[in-house]
């Protein structure tokens, strides 16, 4: 076991390709692959006795994610079906082969805008980037050669990564309860990395579905699109955090959509918070000069950021900027250049 500042982690090393691990009685930990720097997704299956089995995210519609499920199936999964598949968000990692298992006989569970979201994005297929997003990229300052190179590439889609999703689901409810596994859950929603974000506690032991929303040694993305240029994901997710830590016991084993599972949710939590708020006051030091969102990457990252994060790092920084907009620490206006430009508040 493995212990880091109050957060442990049970197990060292994670499933093999094809292989699971059984965290606890009729529950499976198993991993699909992303082509991306974070390398990997979580998904976890429950055990519903003759049913067949309920399955918590599914990775992205790849084929090699296909031949690794069929395989899972045959093995672990001991060749019972998949009769529901619960998505926790509408992120492609996350819901990319709902569809697959729904035109196999399962069911998809999942919040109404997680879903909502999946059917539209899905149906949004781009050639190019559209107006809104090209402006939007210019406003956060974009450098203009990568901008005219990116004017000129089609953008990754959305359907790229998804498999066609079926009119249908149920919908999964803040408040409400599941069962699963051998257990019921208590459904509790999050927000700010993905709108209401589904997340399971067990009535019946210690095991937490956390998602992207309570991972244990990275932050998710918390980002601003065209889509809502306004929107303050960063407020969304200080108040999750911030609802789900009256929930949070020490003992609780956090099964996360990314890296490994852990205890110390408490400390975990209050960490998450602390990290929005730690960005937030270097960007408040770093605005006394009129700052465009690209510029705020060195003092948001503490990093380099490379062309294969630039678009994440350019939302994140949108989103932390509108939040000190939103609570009046700073001020945005429009450069002669087309950028927006944020400044401390006189």
């Amino acid at each position: 076991m493995k212990d880091t500042g109050g957060i442990r982690t049970p197990w060292n090393l994670p499933p093999g390709e094809g292989e699971a691990i059984e965290v606890a009685e009729g529950v499976l930990w198993m991993r699909l692959p992303l082509p991306m720097r974070l390398d990997h997704v979580n998904v976890y299956a429950l055990d519903d006795g003759d049913d067949g089995w309920t399955i918590v995210d599914t990775g992205l519609d790849t084929r090699r994610s296909r031949a690794i499920w069929d395989r899972l199936l045959d093995g672990p999964l001991a060749g019972r079906p998949v009769t529901r598949v619960i998505v926790t968000h509408h992120h492609p990692d996350h819901i990319g082969l709902a569809g697959w298992f729904q035109n196999r006989g399962a069911t998809l569970l999942a919040s109404r805008t997680a879903w909502l979201y999946a059917r539209m994005l899905s149906l949004d297929v781009q050639d190019r980037p559209t107006p809104e997003t090209l402006a939007f990229w210019r406003q956060a300052g974009m450098d203009g050669a990568l901008l005219a190179r990116r004017a000129e590439d089609r953008p990754l889609n959305y359907a790229d990564s998804i498999a066609p999703l079926p009119l249908g689901f149920r919908r999964l409810q803040g408040g409400g309860r599941l069962r699963a596994g051998g257990r019921d859950w208590d459904l509790h929603l999050g927000g700010g990395h993905a709108p209401d974000h589904v997340t399971l506690w067990s009535r019946d032991c210690n095991l937490v579905l956390g998602g992207d929303q309570l991972l244990g040694s990275i932050s998710p993305n918390l980002g601003v699109y065209a889509s809502e240029p306004e929107a303050d994901p960063v407020q969304d997710w200080l108040d999750s955090c911030t609802a789900l830590a009256t929930l949070a016991q020490e003992d609780h084993l956090v099964l996360p959509g990314h890296k490994l599972p852990y205890t110390g949710l408490p400390h975990r939590l209050e960490q998450l918070i602390q990290n929005h708020h730690g960005a937030l006051g270097r960007l408040l030091n770093f605005l006394q000069e009129p700052r465009s969102a690209t510029e705020c990457f060195a003092p948001l990252f503490k990093r380099q950021i490379g062309d294969g994060e630039y678009g994440l790092a350019l939302a994140e920084a949108v989103a932390h900027l509108n939040h000190l907009t939103a609570q009046g620490l700073a001020t945005r206006s429009d450069g002669a250049d087309g950028a927006w430009r944020w400044q401390v508040k006189a």
